[in-house]
């Protein structure tokens, strides 16, 4: 027997089991959440087992991995990244492209266009890249990495229980929050991780089972590595009610600081991407030549950076190392990424703050002793500040820094700090570090998920071929006449063979309305033209079509053809453009839900999707049983439609989706109908 069937018999029986113990949705959600928060668990458990190992295997020594790198000879500083390169550039380029950089954007596109679907292999690959990117001195983080994998997981187990997509979405989330609660024992902030940057929706409809494979994880992660927070950091008081002031401030910096890892850490992927030609798979041995150069001078900036951090907050630094250490990890970090490495950036950017708040408040203290903490309060606080500038994630900042501390003293100038930091950085770029790499792919989220339902949606699925137009030489009168009787608020300007020379709008000719009889042999409409528009193909999608009308400040463009760009073939509105929308957004939630009760056997499945109408599944009454759909004319006959048509034999179940008029109906049938309640409930009850 091969592997797909194996795998679509065990999900029959899977099925089975769910209808036999009549299992509600949510409670079926509630158990996939537990186990992808174990699983999740435990993938995190053995990443950091698996760091710790290949850590110790490239610089041998004590558990303080600083201390190793720099009690090692300078040629194997200078080596060992260039190893790791070389290592992990074939892995990712032939097994798992997805595990390339930071992994969070590759969740996040998966969720968007790919309804949660990642394929099994990303976790197991994506641990093993990471691992070796990490372990031998890559200046990454481990949290990324954490995510991506729990979010393959998460799919990986939706799919093995053929979860539609709408709620494979919402596994993925909890994958996702599984990941970051078990790096940090943070099960709160892993939660609101998965709602903010990975699903980008408070609203999300099934917030629990996150939550459950949150604590999940995080139980887990207790039983193998204690309960205890991340970093042990010395108590922290507000020393003054002014203090305030320096917390908005260091948000500032915090916010200006965001921007610039976002800049250089792009600059330097195009850079690799785009400019710097030789393979591919070499590309991350050329990162680790820089990492290893750099490290040389700055051991601090390899690995995870935990150690370093710790020195920040408990002020074993000098002020202008930790200056330095804020523009050199930055740097460190791109060309990890930049070369094509895998890691994340939460742990740099918490490096990154806590070198800028040591600095930061050194000066501050040194300055205003009376009135500021020690410079390790500051350290605490700013590492929140970089993580909410680069990820604009602000409530995921806060409550992962006071997770991390376990001390709510922290909270106010957290806050502040996180708050005013997200603020300036989204000024300085619109897009945060993850967002920006789904924009260079040509995603964008800016009104969030819905804006890439418009880019589904085309132009040539729109647009109408019924239109009114204005000759190039029609007088003034003629104009008017025509818009008056025509049809849409625009009217193209074509000449004699139908090419578009401009519009012109009920607008444009209103103030001249009771002179068209003086103006009728001085205006022709090629005068009053509008040629400030945009052309649009069939091939265009509508959010194309709906951003140029915005910029021209129209309510209708032409729609011309492929082969010669100025002869129009149609018109499409705004209004359409909406009304296509509106429609598609109710069909994937219809879909979405239909296919939902489907697969979570519900006791009666049935979806209304306007009042008095449903989609449901019905046993076929037995004077059905032997007769086909075209014999028993259930439509004409019934008001009624069949959408499709599920045949159970045995084990195993078979959906028809578009029956043919000449299928015969038996009695292993189900059929899935559409229509007026009433209707659906007549056939029902026949016998």
């Amino acid at each position: 027997m091969s592997l797909k069937k194996t795998y679509l018999n065990i999900s029959y029986k899977t099925a089975d089991l769910f209808e036999r113990a009549k299992m509600t949705e949510h409670t079926f959600m509630i158990i996939v959440a537990i186990i992808i928060g174990v699983l999740a668990g435990f993938g995190a458990i053995a990443i950091r087992v698996l760091i710790k190992e290949i850590s110790l295997l490239s610089y041998p020594g004590g558990e303080n991995f600083l201390l190793n790198v720099m009690n090692a000879p300078w040629l194997k500083i200078l080596l060992i990244p260039v190893i790791g390169g070389l290592i992990v550039g074939p892995i990712i380029y032939f097994l798992a492209p997805e595990a390339k950089g930071h992994g969070v954007p590759e969740v996040m596109q998966a969720i968007l266009l790919k309804g949660g679907m990642i394929r099994a292999r990303v976790a197991v690959i994506k641990a093993i890249a990471s691992a070796i990117s990490i372990g031998t001195g890559g200046s990454v983080g481990r949290e990324g990495p954490i995510v991506q994998i729990g979010s393959s997981l998460g799919s990986t187990v939706g799919q093995f229980f053929r979860i539609p997509s709408k709620k494979l979405k919402t596994l993925v989330g909890c994958g996702a929050a599984a990941g970051i609660a078990a790096a940090f024992n943070a099960p709160i902030a892993g939660a609101l991780f998965a709602v903010e940057i990975i699903l980008m929706d408070f609203a999300v409809a099934q917030f629990s089972p996150i939550v459950i494979s949150s604590v999940m994880a995080t139980v887990i992660s207790h039983s193998f590595q204690g309960d205890f927070a991340a970093f042990l950091v010395p108590k922290y008081h507000l020393s003054s009610p002014y203090e305030i002031f320096f917390y908005f401030i260091l948000g500032a910096v915090s916010g200006v600081v965001s921007f610039l890892f976002i800049k250089v850490l792009y600059f330097l992927e195009d850079f690799f991407d785009n400019k710097f030609h030789i393979a591919e798979y070499l590309k991350p041995a050329v990162g680790g030549i820089g990492i290893g150069i750099i490290a040389l001078i700055f051991p601090q900036i390899m690995g995870v950076g935990y150690d370093s951090i710790n020195l920040a907050l408990h002020e074993n630094l000098v002020w202008y190392v930790a200056l330095s250490l804020v523009f050199v990890k930055l740097i460190a970090t791109s060309l990890t990424l930049g070369s094509g490495g895998s890691g994340g950036i939460f742990a740099p950017s918490l490096f990154i703050g806590a070198m800028l708040g040591y600095f930061f408040g050194s000066i501050a203290h040194n300055l205003f002793p009376a009135i500021t903490a020690t410079p390790g309060a500051y350290a605490l606080v700013a590492m929140g500040g970089l993580v909410a500038g680069t990820t604009r994630a602000p409530i995921t900042a806060i409550i992962i820094v006071f997770e991390l501390t376990n001390d709510y003293r922290i909270i106010l100038p957290l806050m502040v700090t996180c708050i005013i930091s997200t603020i300036l950085s989204s000024k300085l770029s619109r897009e945060s570090i993850y967002t920006l790499k789904l924009l260079l792919r040509n995603i964008s989220i800016r009104e969030g998920t819905e804006l890439n339902i418009m880019e589904s949606i085309f132009v040539k699925n729109v647009y109408t071929t019924s239109f009114d137009t204005l000759n190039v030489n029609d007088n003034f009168s003629q104009v008017v006449n025509k818009v008056i009787r025509g049809k849409g608020p625009e009217f193209p300007v074509t000449d004699p063979s139908g090419h578009v020379l401009g519009m012109i709008s009920i607008y444009d000719i209103k103030d001249n309305l009771y002179e068209r009889d003086s103006l009728k042999n001085l205006l022709i409409a090629g005068d009053i033209a509008n040629t400030n528009f945009a052309l649009l193909t069939p091939d265009d999608n509508c959010q194309t079509a709906t951003d140029k009308m915005r910029k021209y400040d129209l309510e209708g463009l032409p729609v011309v053809d492929q082969t010669d760009s100025k002869i129009i073939t149609g018109m499409i509105w705004m209004k359409d453009i909406q009304s296509a929308y509106q429609k598609e957004i109710e069909a994937r939630d219809i879909t979405s839900n239909l296919a939902s009760h489907i697969m979570m056997k519900d006791e009666s499945p049935q979806v209304r999707f306007m009042e008095g109408y449903s989609i449901s599944e019905i046993d076929p009454p037995q004077s059905f049983i032997g007769k086909s759909i075209r014999e028993l004319d259930i439509r004409v006959k019934y008001g009624v439609d069949v959408l499709s048509i599920k045949t159970k034999k045995g084990k195993e179940e078979k959906i028809n989706v578009i029956p043919n008029p000449e299928y015969v109906i038996t009695d292993n049938d189900i059929l899935v109908v559409a229509g007026e309640i009433k209707n659906i409930n007549l056939i029902s009850n026949l016998n």
